[in-house]
């Protein structure tokens, strides 16, 4: 995958999961953006941050003193932890869960 696929697939992965944001209340979930940064701010104070990291290919997100590292598949449809085999969405789905009672369809 070349640096302009990459980032028209992270971006495109950013965008998703931004919208499926769209109908939570944002007193539960608090969700901004800023270059190409997606910010999440949790009712109860906890704080995810997910971008793209075009020099690694990969999109980051850092949450509880955690971090994770996600490479895109090779059809650029999900994005995959190398070292745990995790996937992005339920990765990120699971941890607002367990922070916030929400459960989300990412």
């Amino acid at each position: 995958m070349d640096e302009a696929d990459f980032d028209r697939v992270a971006r495109d992965e950013l965008r998703r999961l931004e919208d499926a944001f769209a109908d939570v209340d944002p007193d539960e979930v608090d969700v901004s953006t800023s270059d190409g940064v997606l910010r999440l701010d949790l009712r109860d104070g906890t704080r995810i941050v997910i971008n793209s990291h075009r020099a690694a290919r990969q999109i980051w997100m850092a949450a509880i003193s955690t971090a994770w590292h996600f490479d895109p598949t090779p059809d650029g449809v999900s994005w995959r932890a190398p070292k745990t085999g995790d996937e992005l969405r339920p990765t990120l789905a699971r941890l607002i869960n367990q922070r916030t009672g929400l459960t989300l369809a990412l």
